[in-house]
């Protein structure tokens, strides 16, 4: 059922952005930006994983012998989740986190930062390994790429639209209709919002399964949701200069914000989050 409203979602995103095209460009701005969604996932899928490690300085770690810990864990899961083993990296920052990314269980790697490796034991590691692994294994970094990609696409367009229209038009075809002026201008208004929505809600429900999954491979739902008690509290403590656009990779959210911003947070509360794996290991026990 979630995959199936996932889908639908996503082709709503892919509507939304064409509207927007349509609203500013006319027929051929909807074309063009249907071919630009195209375009831009086929780049974000082949390149996306190279271009969010560069982004965060993740050094590779080519064999057992560089980080034992974190690359036993890893490859411990990756057996029990019954994926292939995928790259591993380390980020060099003192904040607490991890993502996966790849476009498949084949082309995947996950990430950790160092600060992660300090903070937390062996079995907490080994559920937060898990978590990202259940991503990869319900192939979510695509997911999340597309859907990433699709919405800030239609934030950029939108932006442009009402930045155009300071300067008097918009360049659809409804530029001389007033009605048809005014419909384009609430678009412009309210497709972004719809965006984000719809990409928190798709982040949010994939983290939730990504939890299930990894407690399931990992067998410590427990450990996992202690993990995520201590990741919440060293990222308060010490967020990371992360770009927006990537945060709903990291198993917690690593920016804080007001609490408006939280209202829209690619992440689910972390206590809902705790509560769910508790229930879990009671169902499991």
């Amino acid at each position: 059922m979630n995959a199936a409203k996932t889908g639908l979602l996503m082709i709503l995103l892919t509507c939304l952005l064409v509207l927007i095209g349509r609203v500013v460009g006319g027929v051929h701005g909807a074309v063009a930006m249907l071919v630009f969604a195209g375009a831009m996932n086929f780049l974000s899928l082949m390149f996306s994983d190279k271009i969010v490690l560069a982004m965060y300085r993740a050094q590779p770690v080519a064999s057992r012998g560089d980080a034992p810990r974190l690359w036993d864990a890893v490859e411990r899961q990756a057996r029990r989740a019954g994926i292939p083993m995928p790259r591993v990296y380390i980020i060099p920052t003192e904040t607490p986190n991890a993502f996966a990314t790849g476009r498949s269980p084949r082309h995947a790697a996950v990430a950790a930062t160092a600060g992660i490796l300090r903070m937390l034991d062996d079995d907490e590691l080994e559920g937060v390994i898990a978590h990202e692994l259940a991503h990869v294994k319900h192939r979510d970094t695509l997911i999340s790429t597309i859907v990433a990609t699709i919405a800030g696409a239609v934030m950029m367009l939108a932006s442009i639209g009402r930045f155009g229209l300071l300067f008097g038009g918009l360049g659809g075809d409804d530029d001389d209709n007033p009605l048809g002026a005014i419909l384009g201008l609430i678009v412009l208004l309210i497709a972004p919002i719809a965006a984000v929505l719809v990409q928190m809600w798709i982040s949010r429900t994939r983290e939730f399964a990504a939890d299930e999954g990894g407690a399931r491979i990992s067998g410590r739902p427990l450990a996992l949701a202690s993990a995520l008690r201590k990741l919440e509290a060293g990222v308060r403590y010490a967020p990371m200069q992360a770009n927006p656009s990537t945060a709903h990779m990291f198993i917690v959210n690593p920016l804080r914000g007001e609490s408006l911003a939280k209202l829209f947070s690619t992440h689910p509360p972390t206590e809902e989050r705790v509560a769910r794996l508790q229930e879990l290991a009671g169902r499991l026990a």
